[in-house]
This record gives structure tokens, sequence and C-alpha cells, in this order.
């Protein structure tokens, strides 16, 4: 009976180590003291192409988001001049003061490069976003540099980004519990959050990413 029971804990860390990597291994846990907020499907806003149908370049099949999007699409508006995306916009919890937390599990398809998968949107000029996490041959990096995790491709993390806005104005992002970069904050009238694929220089022409268990927190007091 030992035995069996042995091997069936076993069998649980192993799958759990597939899923979630953190969680069965260590790293801590950056959602402690904070609030997890309410969202479901109406909180997300698809971008994509403005020419091609929803479903030409996103689903969502058992809770996990799937987008895509090739180099030759055209933008997300008939007015915008900015490169092929498709991304989740999370409405309705736009934020300019506070501190705030993004978490997901992450998916990046191997071939994918030259694309932007999260963002916290929200600048002073002349940039537009205080973070944007870049995957460039399999690895992920702050905008071009510096480098936070080696090889991305074909496997589920957990990514957690801190926004400070208040006191620190600071961004800090964590890649299965482990805090991988912080960064100082660009102050702005708004920020929210996107995910998805947003291609930059060097795209691939074929762009994925895949998202699950999505949260939005807030710093409690």
């Amino acid at each position: 009976m030992g035995s069996f029971a042995g091997l069936a804990l076993f069998i649980l860390k192993l799958s759990l180590l597939i899923l979630y990597p953190s969680d069965a291994w260590g790293g801590i846990d950056p959602t402690e003291g904070f609030i997890s907020l309410p969202l479901n499907q109406s909180n997300f806003v698809i971008q994509r192409p403005y020419d091609v149908p929803e479903d030409q370049r996103y689903s969502c099949i058992n809770g996990v988001h799937k987008l895509w999007v090739y180099s030759t699409d055209k933008p997300h508006s008939l007015i915008s001049h900015t490169n092929p995306r498709t991304e989740i916009r999370i409405q309705g919890y736009d934020y300019s003061s506070g501190v705030w937390q993004f978490e997901a599990y992450g998916y990046v398809r191997s071939g994918t490069s030259g694309v932007c998968i999260m963002q916290v949107f929200g600048s002073t000029a002349p940039h537009a976003t205080t973070l944007m996490l870049r995957v460039y041959d399999g690895t992920l990096s702050y905008y071009r540099s510096p480098l936070l995790v080696d090889d991305i491709y074909d496997r589920w993390f957990r990514l957690n980004v801190i926004h400070d806005v208040d006191d620190a104005e600071i961004v800090k992002v964590y890649i299965n519990g482990v805090l991988k970069f912080e960064a100082p904050g660009r102050q702005a009238s708004s920020h929210y959050f996107k995910i998805g694929v947003y291609a930059q220089n060097n795209d691939s022409h074929y762009m994925e990413s895949r998202w699950k268990d999505i949260k939005v927190l807030k710093k409690c007091g």
C-alpha cells in the first residue's frame, strides 16, 4: 500500500510540473496580499486584423485563449498604422493609481518570434507602453533587452506582472514565481493590461500565444 501511495504522489507531482511548473517545485506566490477581481469574457476585448472575422484569429476552448496573427495581416483598425496584432485588451480595470497585478499561464508556439506577448499599456510620451514582454527566437525579454528567459517555447509558464503606480512607480516581472526583472514605471493618465501577439521588428510569418487562468488583482489596503 505504501509503495502504491508513493507512486501516486509521484505521478501527481509530475502532472503538476507539466501543467504548473512553479506550483509543483517551489517559487513564491506573488499574489499574496492582493485581491483577485471578478473577470469574465465580457472583460476581454479582442483586437484583431480589421478585415478578418474574430474566429480566424482567436479561439477560446476549455478555458484556453488562443491568439494568432500573420506578418502580412492588416492592423486592428482602418485608421491604425501599427503592426499586425491579435490581442486581448482587458477592459473594466483601467487604473491610474494603486498597486495592480496581472497573472496568467502563457504558452508560446515554437517559431513565434519578433512579437510582443504582454503589455502594460500607457506611458508618458514618446512611449506608448510601460512594459512589453517580447519573444525573439525562443527567448523572452523586456522589450529587446534584458533577456528574462532563455527558452520559452512550447511549455506553460506562470506570468505575474506587478505595477506599483503610487509610491515605488515600479514594474516587476515574475516567471514561475521567480522575480526576473524590475524596472521604473512610466506614469500615465491610465494603464491597462494586454496579452496575445503583436508583431514587432524581425517578426516571423506566423505568431501564436495561448493563455489560461487569467486574473487581474489589486493590492489590499
